[in-house]
């Protein structure tokens, strides 16, 4: 997918204020606390598809109203991605900004997940 030139501009201004990791780095952490939260931030039909099976949803253009109901803790430890770690660097750091202090983006995202062999689910999860 190509980007808009104004989305991109975004992204870099905000990336050199949020943490990242790559996808090797995220699942050590998440060997090492397997209470973090994983935080997939795609679009509800993207979440639908396919995601890691550790992940909760909260999509990118809710996750300011809900987030505080989500993650009650704001030292709680969040790794965020997208489908390829763009949409995770602009919500990581509207996270920082609402007070979350641990918070990261997946470099790369849900692709570089796949390419990873994450383990994945797919469909509507149960409610």
């Amino acid at each position: 997918m190509e980007h808009a030139p104004g989305f991109l501009k975004l992204v870099t201004q905000e990336r050199p204020y949020v943490k990242e990791l790559t996808s090797d780095q995220a699942r050590q952490r998440l060997a090492r606390n397997p209470g973090l939260v994983l935080l997939d931030v795609r679009e509800d039909h993207e979440w639908e598809n396919e995601r890691a099976a550790q992940a909760i949803h909260l999509g990118k253009g809710i996750l300011e109203r809900d987030l505080e109901k989500t993650v009650l803790d704001l030292d709680h430890e969040i790794i965020m991605y997208c489908g390829g770690g763009y949409r995770s660097v602009l919500t990581a750091s509207a996270a920082q900004k609402m007070g979350y202090r641990n918070v990261f983006s997946l470099v790369g995202g849900y692709k570089a997940m796949v390419q990873s062999h994450w383990p994945m689910t797919k469909g509507k999860p149960e409610d």
